[in-house]
């Protein structure tokens, strides 16, 4: 073998190459975590994340792969990609706390985890969601075929995208399964045609088992992938294979998306995910910075998630930065709630120029029911005035970060039980009355909106 500063700088020069030749959701998810071993003869030695990440990166980039990285060295070669042995990929040990911080020291950096079911930490906000994912992995082509998933950005689309695939590929490792963003597919779909191998494109995507495309709003507009993706949906879907499919936006709401190609996004399940509630997101906060050997005092964790709401993304640059913060001198440094405000000024503050009000909340509810502003915080019980206020209260919890307490009191004083109570109210209501579930689901929409 070379030295070690000669394989990864090889490698170092293909990844450049890789974060223009891949989308950037493609380049984190598959390439990020793969390290260099070394160099045998011809064949730079690789090795992945996970067996699942091998599978995909060999399946879905090996040509593109074997190209750069000949390019990248000035002559033909080839790389070989496997994923770490058992004895390699064992757990660092036990973080032991650290003094004064009431932060456990981070422990080593380790092979980045795949995004599983295991790890997914699931809320009122995506639980359908999980629950048609789960479905769909333990019987892939006879449940919810296709599985049609949308929301907003680092909500956790991906992730079960991910838990799906990883899922099957745990069960039946010859599985054929293809995760690309609609972008990659239109990029291979025009290469193909520039090469005229358009007949080796549409047989390998055409005898999938699991085919999961990410982000695919991005096919509107594009005729001829539009026209190539829907014969690959029915000959998949006439063959019981199963299709998995993210959007930012229900099939009915992306513009220039040809009819037929909506009406079969809507054939099997579709399921949206929303930005967690406060409960939701410290769970998911924790459970990061556990994977990361910290562990968060419950008034740094609630301080965080109360005030980072709209993007699980950011909650995980937040861990980040702990860590980094705690690795540069763990034995001196005393992580605060003033040290947590300085490390995430920005985050903090990008999230507060989108952060809604209760007050705000409150102005839209009453407009809608037509009651006065003030019936938001007096003490007044009847039904006209009550229920107006439980819901206003009810988008409360599912629109902000705050806590029931900090709720109850912007609500003319009540406590956090009242809070809970309308929260409950509200939720059954929404079950048994189609006239209050619409009302709910447009007043959160137009106040979704309305935050940007």
């Amino acid at each position: 073998m070379t030295t070690l500063s000669t394989h990864t700088n090889l490698w170092e020069s293909v990844k450049a190459e890789l974060r223009t030749a891949v989308s950037g959701a493609d380049f984190e998810s598959w390439f990020a975590n793969i390290q260099p071993v070394g160099i045998e003869g011809d064949t730079l030695v690789l090795r992945a994340p996970s067996v699942l990440a091998e599978a995909w990166v060999n399946s879905n980039f090996g040509d593109l792969l074997r190209r750069q990285v000949t390019l990248a060295a000035g002559r033909s070669m080839s790389y070989r990609l496997a994923a770490p042995t058992e004895r390699e990929a064992a757990p660092a040990p036990a973080p032991v706390a650290a003094p004064r911080s009431r932060v456990a020291a981070p422990k080593p950096p380790a092979i980045k985890a795949t995004n599983t079911f295991d790890n997914f930490i699931v809320g009122n906000e995506n639980e359908m969601a999980h629950g048609a994912a789960l479905a769909v992995a333990k019987e892939p082509g006879h449940n919810y075929n296709p599985l049609f998933i949308y929301g907003p950005t680092g909500l956790g689309k991906t992730h079960l995208m991910h838990a799906v695939a990883h899922s099957l590929f745990a069960r039946n490792p010859q599985a054929r399964i293809a995760y690309v963003t609609s972008e990659t597919f239109t990029n291979e779909f025009i290469q193909a045609l520039q090469t005229n191998s358009v007949s080796q494109f549409r047989r390998r995507y055409r005898e999938l088992d699991l085919l999961l495309i990410d982000d695919i709003q991005f096919l509107a507009g594009k005729e001829s992938t539009q026209e190539e993706f829907f014969h690959t949906f029915n000959e998949l879907h006439n063959s019981h294979k199963q299709v998995v499919l993210t959007s930012d936006r229900p099939a009915n709401e992306i513009a220039r998306l040809q009819e037929r190609l909506v009406s079969r996004f809507q054939w099997g399940m579709v399921a949206s995910i929303a930005a967690p509630g406060l409960e939701t997101r410290i769970a998911i906060l924790r459970r990061k910075a556990q994977d990361r050997g910290l562990d968060l005092a419950p008034e740094i964790a609630e301080f965080i998630g109360s005030r980072i709401a709209r993007n699980v993304r950011n909650l995980e640059g937040a861990v980040t930065r702990i860590e980094g913060y705690l690795r540069m001198s763990p034995n001196r440094r005393v992580l605060d709630i003033q040290a947590v405000e300085r490390l995430l000024h920005d985050i903090l503050v990008e999230e507060a120029s989108h952060t809604l009000t209760v007050e705000m909340i409150q102005r839209s509810v009453a407009e809608h029911y037509r009651i006065q502003l003030s019936d938001m915080t007096s003490k007044r019980r009847m039904q006209a005035i009550a229920f107006p206020r439980q819901v206003a209260m009810y988008l409360s919890t599912q629109l902000t970060g705050l806590s029931l307490v900090a709720i109850g009191q912007a609500f003319g004083g009540r406590d956090h039980g009242t809070v809970i109570h309308a929260r409950k109210t509200v939720g059954n209501q929404c079950e048994v009355d189609a006239n209050v579930r619409r009302s709910v689901e447009f007043l959160k929409s137009q106040l979704s909106s309305n935050r940007g």
